[in-house]
């Protein structure tokens, strides 16, 4: 693992580690909505595009555990194991009145000994930078438990990745580019179920890390990603996401993604995520499945 990301990572959570101590010790006077009305898990987890939501999927649900007159923030780190691959991010996410969502997030996919293999060289990493915002526009995935409306939002994703040269190499049309969605989320409290499906209009190659658009397709098309949860207990959720994605680059197919996890919030301010995870083919190295983990710190 890179010693950039994992000293990024150790100083972002020691940080927000103080912040959240600070936090809890100031609930006494901070109203209870604004030091973290929302139920637990209610802000989802972090995506690895550092918005709220399952690991893969973005979620209508608002990052941290603000309610409507207050505010949350959270910060994660993400490592994703695979055969032939490592992926890291880290990144931070603010949640305003339970409404607007700010996110930021560093991507690095570390190409290691295949780097070599694809003529790259030994550990050659690809780093993207995404920024987001986040919408809600109707409905409440928790408290609207009398209506079937889900909770729905809009968003958008600004993603830039370092490598334009490489990327134009394999066929990629930019270094850089902007994923629009919809997502709507509905917990059912009294089934203990939390269902999302998100529509997202992307060219992005592996998201983004080996560029947008190529030598098949330079559109920007409808992808789906879906996530259901079980809550087994208010602190931990089981489930299963499902992401498709374009299929732009000639010299390589893009598999569709999924996952199944575990998340565990040993409170309000800290959470675990564990997944098995399936990536399918990675310019072209095949069966590229893997372990997921991720950690949160917040408010």
């Amino acid at each position: 693992m890179g010693r950039s990301f994992v000293t990024v990572a150790v100083v972002s959570i020691v940080a927000l580690s103080a912040i959240a101590g600070s936090a809890a010790a100031q609930s006494r006077w901070i109203p209870e909505s604004r030091a973290g009305g929302k139920l637990l898990l209610t802000g989802g987890v972090s995506t690895i595009e550092g918005s709220g939501g399952g690991g893969l999927a973005t979620w209508a649900l608002t990052s941290g555990y603000g309610a409507e007159d207050g505010v949350g923030a959270n910060l994660h780190a993400t490592y994703v194991n695979l055969p032939d691959y490592e992926f890291r991010s880290v990144g931070a996410a603010v949640g305003l009145w339970d409404r607007v969502e700010l996110s930021v997030a560093r991507q690095e996919f570390d190409t290691g000994d295949t780097g070599a293999l694809l003529g790259l060289g030994k550990d050659f990493t690809f780093t993207q930078d995404v920024v987001g915002v986040k919408i809600k526009v109707l409905g409440d995935a928790v408290y609207g438990q009398d209506t079937w409306l889900p909770q729905i939002a809009v968003g958008a994703q600004y993603k830039s990745n370092d490598q334009g040269a490489i990327i134009s190499a394999v066929g990629g049309n930019d270094d850089e580019g902007v994923d629009y969605y919809v997502a709507a989320t509905k917990l059912f409290l009294a089934e203990s179920l939390l269902v999302n499906g998100t529509v997202r209009w992307t060219n992005a190659n592996q998201t983004g890390l080996l560029g947008y658009g190529g030598d098949r397709n330079d559109d920007l098309e409808p992808q789906f990603e879906g996530s259901v949860g079980y809550l087994l207990s208010p602190r931990l959720v089981v489930g299963a996401e499902y992401r498709t994605k374009p299929d732009n680059l000639g010299f390589a197919k893009e598999d569709d993604w999924y996952d199944i996890y575990a998340a565990y919030a040993l409170n309000k301010h800290v959470s675990v995520t564990a997944a098995y995870t399936d990536l399918g083919s990675i310019a072209t190295f095949e069966d590229q499945r893997g372990l997921y983990l991720s950690l949160q710190v917040g408010f």
